[in-house]
């Protein structure tokens, strides 16, 4: 009987498959808009259930009938713009030229970092030159206060902003500074978005689970849940070989998560019972089509999908009927 051949699943793609430094994702390409609004949000990623929606995709075989669609929840509480960085091109690309803290900032934000709080940030910004400024970027932070997950330390992160040119993004980035930042100012619902953000931990894992390795038969030397040979050892490429090593806390992107729904009203997404291992939205929410990687409580960083798909309408379907039962039993 022939051998059923079984390669390793595991992509080298994604190498090395080490730990994320932190819990939340870096954006180390961030695309700015063309309108005057931050280049992204954040939020928590509460759970899934699912959608009835009326399907409006224009090439779809079911449009304009009723279809399931698992969906996932996210909270995403107001920003606040903690500080305005002023940036300009050098040899070894793009530095720090100047930098504008805002005066009034939320006391938690002392358990992240030492604040820099300026008396009087809007003097500071009129006395700005900008020759020689390249671009213009924000400094946010997170509330989770706002949401029931019983966090305090919040989160702080760079943002894009968006704008014709840098006096117009500067404009905009004084007239946020130190306030909060809604989410419709920079999603809007039926758009398309990259969500990065830090998949599901599972420690350090052998081979068989980490790539898929088939077992060996009863008759092999030294191991059963091991690969079949490492390789030439001249060869300088055992490193593509399956090893045991660390697996899930990876920091991943997920590209053109479709939004279904955006409301600030957190009531018309209330479970009975909560959302499991979540608790209860407080704050503004939206729903994308599909699942999203992390664990509940995670923080997810949410920026326009830089390469959409032609197939989704920039409409939001119809929603006829969301799940809201309670998910405790399953």
């Amino acid at each position: 009987m022939a051998t059923t051949r079984r390669p390793r699943k595991g992509s080298l793609q994604f190498w090395p498959r080490k730990k994320a430094i932190r819990a939340y994702s870096r954006i180390r390409n961030q695309l700015a808009p063309q309108e005057t609004r931050l280049g992204g949000f954040a939020g928590y990623k509460a759970g899934m259930t699912h959608f009835l929606v009326v399907d409006n995709r224009p090439n779809s075989m079911t449009k304009g009938e009723v279809v399931s669609m698992p969906v996932t929840i996210i909270e995403c509480p107001p920003l606040r713009v903690a500080s305005v960085r002023l940036y300009s091109s050098s040899s070894n690309g793009l530095k720090v030229s100047r930098e504008i803290f805002a005066s009034d900032v939320d006391k938690s934000l002392a358990r992240r970092l030492v604040l820099k709080s300026s008396k009087k940030p809007a003097a500071e910004a009129q006395k700005v030159d900008l020759s020689g400024i390249s671009d213009v970027r924000v400094n946010v932070y997170t509330q989770p206060r706002l949401t029931s997950i019983g966090k305090k330390k919040p989160e702080i992160f760079e943002v894009v902003v968006g704008g014709k040119d840098v006096a117009e993004r500067f404009a905009y980035a004084s007239q946020v500074l130190g306030k909060e930042i809604p989410l419709k100012d920079a999603i809007k619902e039926g758009q398309q978005v990259d969500i990065f953000g830090v998949t599901v931990g599972k420690g350090f894992q052998g081979p068989v689970k980490r790539f898929g390795l088939a077992l060996r038969q009863h008759k092999a030397e030294k191991t059963k849940r091991g690969p079949g040979s490492l390789g030439g050892w001249s060869n300088p490429r055992m490193w593509t070989v399956a090893h045991a090593g660390q697996m899930g806390f990876h920091s991943r992107l997920e590209r053109n998560k479709w939004i279904l729904k955006l409301t600030e009203n957190p009531a018309e997404l209330n479970f009975s019972g909560g959302i499991m291992h979540y608790g209860v939205p407080r704050s503004h929410v939206i729903v994308v089509k599909g699942s999203v990687q992390g664990e509940p409580k995670r923080l997810l960083r949410i920026v326009p999908s830089r390469n959409p798909k032609s197939g989704l309408p920039a409409q939001a379907p119809t929603i006829e009927y969301a799940s809201l039962s309670s998910k405790q039993g399953r």
